[in-house]
This record gives structure tokens, sequence and C-alpha cells, in this order.
């Protein structure tokens, strides 16, 4: 038996993600132990694994009530405090979103190292395994293999071939990425040098130029389908793996609500649990989609009591997406990288609005491969957006094609390859 230690990021998709893997080691016999933020205490020991917390920054200051924290509080918080930014072209959102996040994480980082070294010291893992964006170098130190999940656009790891990473720009168009990059520069660069003394202060290696995150020599997984993946464009090393997709299997049934029988096509309506939280655009979408002939599922988002929902629409504050996703014949998504891939998993086009970082990369790859269209997010044309649904329900050929994908993704179990891939490093190691 073999201890993997976790480490992914205060969100559900990165840590959705580890729960499968996790769950599929622990079937082989193995340990699992999340060293997850402090909000998801309780959650993770619910579904059978080992926790030991890490706070990324100071609990706030005790005022003798007892208060229960949302799991991934800590980014929710720091999301709805930006969101304006989130009207700004890509290229402007690097000064006022992408560094000033890069900047949180990296001050989570520092927070949680004496604790997280703690942890590794009292877990003794054989592997350990993050699914983040930036280092912690207790990881890199901790004497045992690391493993590095991309659960965000591969435009992650970079290169010349493909666009920068959080633009949104087009495959095809190279004219704007030179611009991107030297403002990405501008705007990062003391930033990454000041964590870069900081990170081989810790003693842990080097980062690659402007990147807060090493690659590992041993492992590197990422999750995204092939038929949308870049790697005609920018070849990988030998180290990293594709899981196709990750999609974990879940206690929650889920049947259509009898509310919304009818003839017309059933529609999932989901901007994440970050995005959703955008009530304003939330309530656009709603009484634009009311007055279509379709049925639609809605996540309602954390501020689901403050706005209604037509007749022809069912919702809750959240839904069981991955049971829900096999009923629908589209969705309308942000574009978070969880989403895109489960709807690849199930074989389901998109429409994407997306919000923030490695979105509008998704949105992007989906509208320039034809799975899908990327609309403004708060610029469309109300017949934008009813076109375009119309459009792609129409498309037979493409839900047959989107179909076939589903079955061929499904059937590549990127949750097992990832966990016998984890398997054979830690024997290998040991």
């Amino acid at each position: 038996m073999s201890t993997f230690l976790f480490m992914p990021e205060s969100a559900y998709g990165p840590t959705n993600n580890c729960i499968g893997i996790g769950n599929a080691l622990r079937a082989m016999g193995h340990r699992v132990v999340f060293a997850a933020e402090r909000s998801w205490s309780g959650r993770l020991e619910a579904l059978g694994f080992e926790e030991d917390l890490v706070d990324l920054a100071a609990p706030p200051e005790d005022t003798g009530e007892a208060t229960e924290q949302s799991a991934g509080q800590f980014w929710t918080d720091f999301i709805r405090d930006t969101a304006p930014v989130f009207r700004l072209p890509t290229i402007e959102q690097l000064s006022q979103f992408v560094q000033p996040t890069w900047q949180a994480l990296i001050d989570g980082a520092k927070y949680c190292q004496p604790q997280l070294t703690e942890i590794i010291d009292r877990q003794r893992p054989d592997v350990v395994i993050e699914d983040n964006v930036n280092c912690f170098p207790a990881l890199m130190t901790a004497g045992v293999p690391f493993v590095r999940i991309v659960s965000c656009n591969p435009l992650e790891m970079k290169g010349p071939g493909v666009a920068p990473a959080y633009s949104g720009y087009a495959a095809d168009d190279p004219s704007g990425w030179a611009e991107f990059r030297a403002e990405y520069e501008r705007t990062h660069r003391e930033m990454w040098q000041d964590y870069q003394d900081w990170v081989t202060s810790c003693g842990a290696p080097p980062l690659a130029d402007l990147e807060f995150i090493h690659e590992s020599e041993h492992l590197n997984l990422y999750v995204y389908p092939q038929e949308a993946d870049y790697v005609d464009r920018r070849p990988l090393g030998p180290t990293w793996h594709r899981l196709e997709s990750s999609v974990r299997t879940t206690a929650q049934p889920f049947e259509v609500p009898v509310s919304l029988g009818g003839e017309g096509a059933l529609i999932y309506l989901s901007l994440g649990s970050l995005g959703s939280a955008d009530v304003e655009l939330m309530k656009r979408l709603v009484d634009v989609l009311g007055r279509t002939p379709h049925r639609y599922i809605v996540s309602k988002g954390p501020l689901h009591d403050t706005y209604e929902l037509p007749d022809n629409m069912w919702g809750d504050h959240q839904v069981p997406q991955t049971n829900v996703l096999p009923h629908v014949d589209l969705v309308i998504t942000h574009g978070g990288n969880n989403t895109t891939t489960e709807c690849f998993h199930f074989g389901k086009p998109m429409i994407a609005l997306p919000l923030f970082w490695d979105q509008y990369d998704n949105a992007q790859r989906v509208d320039e491969t034809g799975f899908g269209v990327r609309l403004r997010t708060y610029e469309f044309d109300d017949a934008e957006l009813t076109g375009a649904v119309d459009r792609l329900l129409a498309d037979t050929d493409l839900r047959i094609r989107m179909d076939a994908i589903g079955r061929r993704v499904r059937a590549a179990d990127g949750i097992g390859t990832a966990a016998n891939l984890l398997a054979s490093l830690a024997a290998r190691t040991s």
C-alpha cells in the first residue's frame, strides 16, 4: 500500500478531479490524504478520505459565533471582489485580474508553507500530487516524486506555436500574440522574480522563466480531449499524459422534473459556482432564454434566492452536473475546464460565455474547432444567443459527431488512467 497526498486548488473543478482519481487509488488498496484548503473540512472525510488541511490566509477574527464556511470560499470572495474587471478585454485583465490572482495565489503559498511542511512530515507520503497553477515549495522538497495535474486549458503548457494563455486569441491569427505576451511580461516580471527568490530560498528548484509552477520530472497529467488539444502545434515531452476527461460518478440521482414536460429541447445553463454569482448576468440570460420554446435546467449559484425562473426552467443553487448532462441536448457554459471537458465526455455541444482565466481559451477553442459557439458575455444581442441555440440544436451532423466523441472519451477512462499511472510511479520509486 502506498500513501498519496493530494493538494488541489480550493475550487470544485480541481478538487473533484482529485476526488475521482483518489477514489480509484483507494479502490486499489492505497491510502489517500487531502491537504486541501480549510473550507473543505469534513467534506472530503465524508467521502472516505483522510484530511490534513491548510489555511491560505489568517482565519477571520473569532467573534464567538460559530460560522460554517462554504467550500472554496476563499476564491469565491476573491472573484466576487474583482468581478467588474471581467467586462474588460483580456489584455487589460492581465493587470487588473490575472496579476492580482497570481499574487493572491503566491500569498496563500507563502502563508501555508509551514503547515504544509508539517503535514508532509506527519503523513509521510510516497507521492505528492498537486492540481493547481502555482508552486508550493514543501511539495517539491518532500523527498518523494512530485506529480503535476493541469485542470486548466492546456495553453497553460506554453509554446511559440500556440496562442498565449488567458488571451482567448485565435489559433490561426497570431497578430496579437506578441503584444499580449509583452504585456504579460510587463505586468508579471517583478512579481515572478520575487516568487522565484522565495521558492528557491525554501530549497525548491528554480522555476522556468515566468512560470509559477514546476514541470514534474516524473509525471505530468492534464485533462483535455484529443479533438480539441494543441499537441500538433505544441508537442509535449514524454512525462506528459493526456486524460481525455476526469468525470467522477456521484450518488446524486437526477431525473428531469415533471414540470419541464413538453416538446422543446432540453438545455443546461451554468456559469459555474463563481460566474453564477453575477446575478445581473444570470437574470439577463434567464429573461432571454425564458422567451424561447425550449426547456432549461439552471444551476442558479450562491445567490439563487435573489432571482426567479420562468415556467420553462427548473433550477437550484447547485445541481448534480455530471448526472444532468446525459439528459440534455445543449450546454450554455462559462467555459470552465471542468464543464468543457465534461461536455466532451457526454458528447454535448456548447455555447460559451467566458468570464475569466482560461475560460476565454476554452471558449475560443470550442468555437474554432466547431464544437460550439463563443459569444460576448456582456455584449451579446438577444438574437445572437437565441440564434446560436437554434443553430446548434439543428446541426444534426455536429450532434452525431459529438456523440461519437463522447463514446470515445468515456471509453478512455481518464480517472482510471491517472490512477494506474500514479500507482506505477509509486511502485517504481518506492
